[in-house]
């Protein structure tokens, strides 16, 4: 397969109400949809700026897929056998996590329509189950949080993420508890928002609420060790692990019981494959739209083998959104349901594209 075209598009979607978390409020979310061409397939690659953890803004990744991917993806032929070929040239330009995830998941999409089979049967997997996802809080007023938390289990979550490390977390963990009783796992995702000592504290008076994991409770893998012999409550890493190399000094250090896949994060299926083969995992979005979303719930599929078959994904963020611009997994009952069509299985709106497209 030769390369035909590939278009990146800035986009964005707005959050229904603000998303708020410690590293600050979001009221939209800017994204880029790549679509690449070859032999007359269209393969859909999606990724999102990661820049308040330092990575490039919106419009570097996108200078990174046409004038860096491009050529290189020119340099020789896509095959659905060896895509492994393909992102190395990639790779090998420089680029970042953020720009070869888009790339990297659409060559999966591309490759998996030309040999006529769902993303998750190239990966490996024997079939598709329904995955299992956390309902994600913002941080929020104990009123307002209860609201919210009222309107996932409506819709049949039983996993619960909470964003902390802002004044009153604690009060909104119990009052999460509180609403929802004993039945429902609850989860905190601080953003390496603690110190050592202050985490300590903190999980400490939020374990009388039982937690089921603490995402990312303190900065560096280092103080992620010292932190677990303080602490009985499961620890995952996020911001730590973000490559193969990470997941190997994690497991080396005893830093964490498991870690958070984001796509974006980690550049892609390929590189979350591999960390998963080193340290147990779980997918969550780095709040992208559908085809990213779509791309991680494949994912899913291939690593579940050694999980928890209830061990929820934080891959529901798409709720959190007022609009979209497409179709892939369905949401039911707080389980993303994939199809069994070729590649992704993700449909693109173009007119509502057009509507929410950045340039």
């Amino acid at each position: 397969m030769r390369l035909e075209a590939l278009e990146a598009i800035p986009y964005s979607l707005p959050f229904r109400e603000p998303y708020v978390t410690s590293r600050g409020e979001l009221t939209e979310r800017r994204l880029i949809l790549l679509r690449i061409r070859a032999d007359g397939i269209e393969g859909l690659g999606e990724t999102a700026a990661l820049s308040l953890r330092g990575g490039p803004d919106l419009e570097e990744i996108a200078r990174q897929l046409t004038e860096l991917c491009r050529p290189a993806l020119e340099e020789g032929p896509i095959d659905p056998d060896r895509l492994w070929s393909a992102l190395a040239r990639c790779r090998n330009r420089g680029i970042s996590a953020e720009a070869l995830a888009a790339i990297d998941i659409a060559l999966h999409d591309l490759a998996a329509k030309a040999i006529e089979v769902p993303v998750w049967r190239l990966l490996g997997a024997e079939r598709a189950e329904p995955v299992p996802c956390n309902a994600t809080l913002p941080a929020a007023n104990p009123t307002r949080l209860r609201t919210l938390a009222n309107g996932w289990a409506a819709e049949g979550f039983e996993t619960f993420k909470l964003k902390v490390g802002l004044p009153g977390d604690v009060t909104q963990v119990a009052t999460i508890r509180e609403a929802l009783g004993p039945g429902v796992r609850i989860r905190v995702d601080a953003n390496a928002a603690w110190t050592v000592e202050e985490a300590s504290d903190r999980l400490r008076a939020m374990s009388r609420h039982t937690i089921e994991i603490a995402e990312q409770p303190v900065g560096g893998l280092d103080a992620m060790a010292l932190l677990r012999s303080r602490t009985r409550i499961p620890l995952a890493a996020d911001e730590s692990v973000a490559s193969p190399r990470d997941a190997r000094q994690a497991v080396e250090l005893g830093a964490c019981e498991l870690a958070t896949v984001k796509l974006a994060k980690v550049g892609g299926v390929a590189a979350a494959l591999e960390i998963a083969r080193v340290l147990p995992v779980y997918l969550s979005s780095a709040l992208e739209g559908p085809v990213a979303i779509t791309a991680a719930a494949h994912v899913a599929q291939a690593i579940a083998r050694g999980l928890p078959s209830d061990l929820a994904h934080g891959l529901a963020t798409e709720r959190l959104f007022s609009a979209t611009i497409g179709s892939g997994a369905k949401l039911r009952r707080g389980r993303l349901e994939l199809a069994d069509s070729p590649g992704l299985g993700v449909e693109i709106d173009d007119e509502a594209l057009a509507g929410r497209r950045l340039n």
